[in-house]
């Protein structure tokens, strides 16, 4: 990467004239050094123009199917997101009652859907609920919310299911997650369609589990679901898999079942090198072709958990340099972000880009470890990476980190969290402030 020519991520963060010579990368119309002035760093900035465009091509691109878009909570939980995206229609993936309150919260406070005609019920019916580990109180405030579908992953987990929905008198529509065994081409820590892997129910003892499920008055088997890995760019694993789960729906409904939904899951990756992609409506488009032709002659109402493909080009992790140094002719770049705030590059080694906020005529040439504050050899966002020559007060942006980035943050080394910002154009609003000492010690007795 050339500091003359960076990377940008349109809509939302481009480079713009600043002064003579100079350009400034904007996140939609506003200076991102503005907001640094503004908020401090480290900063989460969001783009409104990126996630309407990303959420609009990807609901597009699956025009020809019924089908619903249920946004992945665990990608980015913010609630003004979460509004936002509740504002375009969008369904959401949950995993979590913390998550599924964070839902209902943004249901309660959006407008939008109103306005459009969309009630509440109807929103709170676009909700499904996954993970291995639900507990029974969240399965008590699932039912009650009457949620579109649990996506249910043991014998023991259906067990407990059909006990709190009988309990309740409340019925519940579930899809087993059934665990292909298709290999998908992504990090070993988000892949998960393996035998060996913790999630879903082997592919064999799924029939038998549909079956047992017939006995049950509150339970409806409405539904099949699967989730292979994250961060997945080859469509050939989602095809070989929908082939699978084509002809698992074709059997289950000669025995008698009534299905009606497929849930694919999430798992569509993104470029974050950025180099050589397809544009976004295209690439989509290849991805729903890969889901939908499998599926074409079954009339299934299509399930559809995106998360990182819509959140992640939306965010960058603004951070601003501390300090240079050298260790026998090793460069460092230390800047104020650290692995608590970001822990993608320290947790699988992914790749972020990173570019100066304000681009002229430094010299280009240095290399450098860009490192963060944190006590930890791994606290590091990228090693021997080509940057232009920083200086001490210099910002750089991290981009790509709209998704994983903040709901994975932690407090590590007692260091309160960033805060976030949402931008609209012209508008930039603060979405969740920076924590404080205090907010980190709340919940301490002494």
């Amino acid at each position: 990467m050339s500091a003359k020519d960076p990377q940008q991520r349109p809509p939302g963060f481009t480079y713009l004239s600043k002064r003579q010579g100079h350009r400034e990368l904007h996140a939609d119309a506003v200076p991102l050094s503005r907001l640094a002035q503004r908020f401090g760093t480290p900063l989460y900035v969001y783009s409104e123009t990126t996630i309407r465009e990303r959420y609009r091509q990807f609901n597009e691109a699956f025009q020809n199917c019924e089908h619903t878009v249920c946004y992945s909570v665990k990608a980015n939980s913010n609630l003004s997101v979460l509004r936002l995206l509740a504002g375009l229609g969008a369904g959401f993936d949950i995993v979590s009652g913390g998550e599924l309150q964070r839902v209902l919260e943004a249901l309660h406070s959006s407008p939008a859907p109103a306005k459009r005609g969309i009630d509440r019920g109807a929103q709170l019916a676009k909700i499904v609920f996954s993970g291995v580990g639900k507990l029974r109180e969240e399965i008590d405030q699932a039912l009650q919310a009457e949620i579109l579908l649990f996506n249910v992953e043991s014998p023991s987990e259906l067990e407990l299911l059909a006990a709190r929905a009988a309990h309740l008198r409340r019925r519940a529509q579930f899809a087993i997650r059934v665990n292909p065994h298709v290999a998908a081409k992504t990090h070993p820590y988000i892949s998960t369609g393996l035998h060996k892997h913790k999630f879903g129910v082997p592919w064999r003892d799924a029939p038998s589990l549909y079956q047992r499920s017939a006995r049950e008055r509150w339970l409806d088997a409405a539904g099949v679901s699967v989730h292979i890995g994250s961060q997945i760019t080859d469509a050939s694993p989602f095809r070989a898999t929908m082939e699978r789960i084509a002809s698992l729906v074709r059997s289950l409904r000669e025995s008698g079942l009534n299905i009606r939904f497929v849930d694919a899951g999430g798992g569509l990756g993104i470029a974050y090198e950025n180099r050589g992609t397809p544009n976004f409506p295209d690439y989509v488009q290849h991805y729903s072709k890969a889901l939908m032709n499998p599926l074409k002659d079954l009339g299934i109402h299509l399930l559809l958990e995106p998360g990182r493909a819509v959140i992640a080009p939306a965010g960058v992790l603004l951070t601003r340099v501390i300090y240079r140094k050298q260790n026998n002719g090793k460069r460092f770049v230390v800047v104020d972000a650290a692995m608590n705030d970001l822990i993608r590059p320290a947790l699988y080694r992914a790749y972020h880009e990173i570019v100066p906020v304000t681009v002229g005529d430094r010299p280009t040439a240095e290399k450098a470890d860009i490192v963060g504050p944190v006590c930890e050899t791994g606290d590091f966002f990228a090693r021997d990476r080509k940057i232009g020559s920083m200086r001490a007060g210099d910002l750089l942006a991290i981009l790509d980190a709209g998704a994983y980035g903040m709901s994975l943050a932690s407090n590590y080394n007692s260091r309160p969290r960033p805060a976030e910002v949402l931008v609209a154009g012209r508008r930039a609003r603060l979405i969740r402030r920076r924590e404080s000492m205090s907010d980190l010690a709340a919940a301490e007795r002494l």
